[in-house]
């Protein structure tokens, strides 16, 4: 208790913040005998309580603006706990000796009472600036009727009082903190008595070593593994150990066992696998990687789960790679050569002794496609490379076996500004262009490595098994295990490549007309990819070449031969869109089977280079007893054109022009007009686009109407994607039968002896029709559309079949 203010009405005219400073034994000297004689021994009376002010609660007393040394130390802290709704007549600065001595000789200070208006209109401006100005005070001590000091001492009071409830939640807080750290520390207590070891699960001694060392040991070893499975997988992607930031640790006398990348891919771990050299080692420290700095954010709780992935993605990646490698060495003994003499097979027996699975158990009804091949082609490996790391060129250069593709995330670019050590996931759908077999649809990682100079190798491996279990695969009809091709320059500008194609895949969705041709290969396989990848190579250096072919009498300007080769190309890819319903959204009208036509239907809104309208695609496959060369000379003579075409009107076509795309002469691009057709006519007039390609794992012939004065441009060099189009044509495969029988053969034998050349003299030919039945996108299909369409294809075929004597 305080004896301040008592002092200080004493007659010794002393400041009362003065006496409140005494040391307690000089206290009674200083105090008069006649105050002494009327206090009882220890009791001090305290100040006149004031009554509460009417309407303003329990803060009506709070806050009250008392002069300066007016009042001692406990009634400053008192009176700083109100609120500053009381204010008391003084001063501060020069005037407070004066003030003082006034107070002094009145014996008892005046308080003034704000009122309930005054206080609303404080507390309002104190919400707005606690702060306020000389300017502000003045302006807002006239509104209210106050001087200038009573409102300076008022904000000054609820600074002070704001402070106090800051300073008292503040105390709170740390004291609940405090509460919960002690819990905390009970509990941790409580737990080292007795600790049990993660590895074994039995009682373990800590000896002398204290919680926090303990936890930084643990903390120690999960980084030291860590950094040992990076150092590992960064070997693989730069193709030299990385001595300088850590020593190889075994993943087996690791301290801690960590969850990236522990699955079913574990066993090809890139830290045992050994690491191919020749590289620059220079460039890739240059250029990190961006995978490495995402796989060390992982230590944190940030993005924890897509580091996580990616490098999980990473190191089946390295091990895709490292499969590929040793599955495209020459005379391995884990492929023998088929029958055809151009591509091998492989040992499966063999090959599940040496390669654990790398993404998963292979399911039960799924079967296995794995085959080689090598070839030659017209390319560099750096613009190869190019090429197959960007999805929409990749689409364009195999457009007959891919209907889409994308990317989906890109891991990293590579380093030293090249596609080493690209890593990216992608999307695709492989196709055969047959109505017969679906569409199949693949998410997969593409990797990309440069191992030496103008040596190059790019992976495929299906991510299905990255999170695990069935439940976790996206697409569950087939995936991709690793695959890719490994390309190396030669001397004269050509470079050798070696395809490996290996998936696994439900064949239950397949006709069994074309499962001899999927599991020899020439469906999906690698003789499929080298035959395409070495056609379409050489076309592409034709076409681009200045020099114009000796057999196209230099008609065509070389501007013009490369506006009509790439109309061409969007046409061959739309007529593939259109047999397998990829790219566009398309209404499956009929479902098909191998005795009636696939009917499938969109709504074009005329996009530039198609006609708007509904467009009907028909498709339908049927096996002829003629061989795949003679089909595909008979469908690509013009003179026998009239026999099946209902477009050249029973009447010859003649050839305009002729552009080869090869040695071959079944690879090339050609103008047809009927014989009809006056050659100077150009009004109202129809010539007919028509490509042709051919390899050794089948043929393809596409052809679609287009206007004459819209060609003109297009020869003279012009923009041809304004070209209006539906193309139509056929695809002729092989059928791999083991005899001349057929389908139907009684043998029903379509197993290893139904591969490439196997004796068959047979084939599989689709057709393919786009038709406008509609020209507004609105309107609805009908059945007398239908019915048109069934009967082209059927008079199509008929005539095909009596041309060539067919049954």
């Amino acid at each position: 208790m305080s004896f301040g203010g008592f002092i200080g009405g004493g007659s010794s005219g002393g400041g009362g913040g003065d006496a409140g400073l005494m040391m307690a034994d000089n206290l009674y000297s200083t105090i008069p005998t006649s105050a002494l004689a009327h206090t009882q021994p220890h009791m001090v009376s305290p100040p006149p309580m004031k009554p509460k002010m009417e309407g303003a609660g329990d803060m009506g007393l709070i806050g009250e603006n008392f002069g300066p040394g007016d009042a001692d130390k406990s009634k400053e802290e008192e009176y700083e706990s109100r609120s500053g709704s009381d204010n008391i007549e003084g001063a501060s600065g020069d005037d407070q000796d004066t003030q003082g001595d006034k107070a002094s000789s009145s014996g008892r200070k005046k308080y003034h009472r704000h009122t309930p208006f005054q206080i609303q209109e404080l507390e309002a401006s104190f919400k707005e600036n606690p702060h306020p100005d000389e300017k502000a005070r003045l302006e807002l001590g006239r509104r209210l009727n106050l001087e200038s000091k009573q409102v300076k001492f008022w904000f000054q009071n609820r600074r002070t009082q704001m402070k106090t409830q800051m300073e008292r939640h503040e105390n709170n807080m740390l004291k609940q903190e405090n509460d919960k750290l002690r819990i905390e520390n009970i509990a941790m207590k409580e737990a080292m008595r007795n600790p049990v070891c993660s590895n074994c699960g039995g009682a373990a001694a800590l000896g002398e070593i204290s919680i926090e060392e303990h936890h930084l040991r643990i903390e120690n070893a999960r980084l030291r593994d860590e950094l040992s499975r990076i150092c590992g997988l960064a070997n693989k992607f730069l193709g030299r150990p990385l001595s300088s930031l850590a020593s190889p640790i075994a993943p087996g006398n690791s301290d801690l066992e960590l969850a990236v990348g522990r699955n079913a891919f574990a066993a090809l771990s890139s830290v045992g696998t050994p690491v191919p050299m020749g590289l620059d080692f220079t460039s890739a420290v240059t250029n990190p990687l961006p995978i490495l700095p995402t796989i060390r954010s992982s230590m944190g709780m940030t993005s924890f789960d897509v580091s996580i992935d990616k490098s999980m993605y990473l190191e089946l990646a390295v091990a895709a790679m490292d499969e590929l490698l040793k599955l495209a060495q020459i005379d391995n003994p884990l492929w023998f050569r088929s029958l055809d003499g151009f591509s091998e097979a492989l040992n499966l027996e063999e090959y599940n002794r040496v390669f654990p699975p790398c993404v998963g158990t292979k399911p039960s009804n799924f079967i296995t496609e794995a085959t080689k091949a090598t070839g030659t082609v017209i390319i560099n490996s750096t613009s190869l490379v190019e090429i197959l790391m960007d999805p929409n060129r990749w689409t364009e250069l195999f457009s007959c076996m891919i209907g889409r593709a994308s990317t989906i995330d890109v891991v990293t670019d590579g380093t030293g500004g090249t596609r080493n050590g690209a890593l990216q996931l992608m999307h695709a759908e492989f196709q055969v262009l047959s109505p017969l077999v679906p569409v199949r649809e693949v998410k997969f990682l593409r990797f990309c490595k440069q191992h030496a100079e103008g040596f190059w190798a790019v992976v495929d491996v299906s991510v299905d098994s990255i999170r695990g279990g069935p439940s976790a695969q996206i697409f569950s009809d087939c995936r991709r295990l690793p695959s890719g091709c490994i390309v190396q320059d030669m001397p004269n500008g050509y470079a050798k490549v070696i395809w490996v194609e290996h998936m696994e895949y439900d064949d239950s969705n397949v006709h069994q007309s074309y499962r001899p041709l999927l599991r020899s290969g020439l469906g999906f396989g690698a003789q499929k990819w080298v035959a395409t990848l070495e056609r379409q190579c050489e076309c592409l250096a034709v076409i681009t070449s200045s020099t114009v072919p000796g057999g196209d009498h230099g008609v065509i300007s070389p501007s013009g031969r490369r506006s009509i080769a790439k109309l061409a190309q969007r046409m061959t890819h739309n007529f593939c869109a259109g047999v397998c319903a990829t790219v566009y959204k398309w209404e499956v009208v009929q479902v098909g089977n191998a005795d009636e036509a696939k009917l499938v239907m969109r709504k074009s809104m005329g996009n530039p280079g198609e006609p708007p309208g509904v467009v009907l695609s028909a498709t339908s496959t049927v096996w002829m007893p003629v061989s795949e060369q003679r089909l595909f000379d008979f469908l690509r003579n013009e003179q026998t054109r009239s026999q099946w075409d209902v477009l050249s009107h029973d009447g010859a076509m003649q050839q305009m022009f002729h552009i080869a795309k090869g040695q071959d002469l079944g690879n090339s691009i050609s103008l047809l007009r009927s014989s009809a057709t006056s050659p100077n006519s150009n009004q109202n007039g129809m010539l007919i686009l028509q490509e042709t390609s051919t390899d050794v794992s089948g043929s393809l012939i596409v052809y679609a109407a287009v206007d004459i004065p819209a060609m003109n441009v297009v020869m003279s060099g012009g923009d041809s994607s304004c070209v209006v189009l539906l193309p139509s044509g056929f695809s002729i495969v092989p059928d791999c039968y083991p005899d001349s029988a057929g389908p139907n053969s009684s043998s029903g034998n379509f197993g290893k002896e139904a591969t490439a050349g196997g004796g068959s003299n047979g084939c599989l030919l689709t057709v393919g029709f786009q038709i406008l039945v509609n020209s507004l996108p609105a309107s609805k299909l009908t059945l007398e559309s239908i019915d048109t369409v069934n009967a082209l294809i059927g008079r199509t075929l008929q005539g095909i079949r009596s041309a060539l004597e067919c049954s």
